[in-house]
């Protein structure tokens, strides 16, 4: 089948890319000029893991290639992905839309026989109905059909999720787009995929609840880390003890400095914005957005108060900037919450990230971007983990307190051991490890 997807962020390209590896013919467009040109050079915008040779493999294979042109890419298509950014709107916290319906209208001026128009972005309950009545507006004559086919890919593991989802879900009203899509995921049958047909109105709920749940799971039990902090329990315990109650499973339990990145914090705000307009307001969601803002404002403070009270004049060295690990990813990163609050307390940061510098250098002023782990430590009074990358898994914790300055180890992943930080002469802070009160 041969597919014009409308974007190439994250979800555009991966999406595109992993299509044309089950051997679709794959364009991908995006207005920047610039972006077209690196990806035509084999430059990948994005770190995914994978991503680089997937994109090169197939582009030598003749099944994927980049231009500016939707009026180029639309005409031959026989689907054709939205997949542009729907980034909160300042102010109010509603889905910004103005990007998913200026490619509709003008997907909707290159239509040259029968095409499913499929929504990839995350966009709010109505959306695609919306998206319709503009194309049908602008090409009255125009043989189509909309669809909502939401994304549920993690990044740092997008390339697995898509070949291998949990679970496709599309949302649409005619026999002949359901036929259309089931055939474009033809390739997943063979693990034997649910695929959830329902209609676009639903599809939509499907993706901001399973978002708004997710999150609910973290903030859940982050929120449960402060209670074990002050009655000496381990939340990680905690955490194993309820995952394995399969009604609540393991998933989404590791207690931290909240969510960050491109998915929950913008689409938590958005289903809030939805529910309220409605008169159905969710207001687990609401406490979810509202706890997890100010749990990465809290994080600054535990640092503050590990390091006895002031880190004025101190020197912390940060490890991990990104919200997760295997991503260069910096939106509604911890860390941006985090480090600031620092700096403002007097404190000078050195910081290190194995992707995630570049992106972090254009929003962290004042920040001494180190060439490794041990760099950023060294005769630093502190150290904080934000995130939880595997090459800050196996630290010479001996040779941390030789080379820090002062003892302070503030562990925001809980990746280490309490006893072996201390044992190796660091006073360890971590999230949800409270010690027994005395007797």
């Amino acid at each position: 089948m041969r597919v014009a997807m409308i974007g190439t962020g994250y979800v555009g390209l991966v999406s595109g890319a992993c299509f044309s590896d089950f051997g679709h013919e794959v364009v991908c467009v995006d207005k920047d000029a610039a972006k077209i040109d690196r990806l035509k050079r084999g430059e990948i915008p994005i770190y995914e893991p994978g991503l680089d040779s997937l994109v090169a493999e197939n582009v030598k294979a003749g099944r994927l290639s980049f231009t500016t042109s939707l009026a180029d890419a639309v005409p031959d298509a026989d689907a054709v992905f939205i997949a542009v950014g729907t980034p909160s709107r300042r102010g109010d916290g509603y889905a910004d839309l103005s990007y998913v319906f200026a490619a509709a209208e003008e997907i909707a001026h290159a239509l040259r026989g029968y095409t499913v128009v499929v929504t990839k972005s995350t966009v709010p309950v109505g959306t695609n109905r919306e998206v319709m009545r503009r194309i049908r507006a602008a090409s009255p004559d125009a043989d189509f059909d909309v669809a909502s086919n939401p994304e549920f890919l993690r990044e740092g593991a997008a390339i697995e999720d898509f070949k291998r989802p949990d679970r496709i879900v599309v949302g649409a009203d005619s026999d002949r787009a359901r036929e259309l899509m089931r055939a474009l995921y033809r390739p997943l049958y063979l693990n034997e995929t649910p695929m959830v047909m329902t209609s676009p109105e639903t599809a939509e709920v499907i993706k901001y609840a399973a978002n708004a749940f997710l999150a609910t799971k973290i903030t859940f039990i982050n929120e449960v880390a402060n209670l074990c902090e002050k009655v000496g329990a381990n939340v990680q315990e905690v955490a194993r003890g309820i995952g394995l109650d399969g009604r609540i499973g393991s998933k989404f339990l590791h207690a931290g400095p909240g969510y960050g990145g491109s998915c929950f914090p913008k689409d938590t705000l958005a289903l809030v914005r939805t529910a309220q307009d409605v008169g159905s307001p969710l207001r687990i969601v609401e406490t979810v957005v509202s706890v997890n803002d100010a749990r990465k404002k809290e994080m600054a403070e535990k640092v503050i108060a590990a390091c006895g009270g002031s880190v004025e004049g101190k020197s912390i060295a940060v490890l991990g900037v990104t919200f997760k690990p295997n991503t260069d990813d910096m939106r509604e990163a911890p860390s941006l919450d985090i480090i600031p609050a620092l700096q403002a307390a007097g404190a000078t940061i050195r910081a290190h990230d194995p992707e995630g510098m570049e992106e972090a250098g254009k929003l962290l002023e004042g920040v001494s971007w180190c060439d490794g782990p041990y760099h950023a430590m060294e005769n630093a009074d502190a150290t904080v983990i934000i995130t939880e990358w595997n090459a800050y898994r196996a630290l010479d914790l001996p040779r941390i307190a030789r080379m820090m300055r002062g003892t302070v180890f503030v562990d925001l992943r809980n990746i280490y051991k309490p006893s072996e930080a201390e044992a190796a002469g660091l006073s360890y802070t971590g999230i949800g490890r409270g010690k027994a009160p005395a007797a």
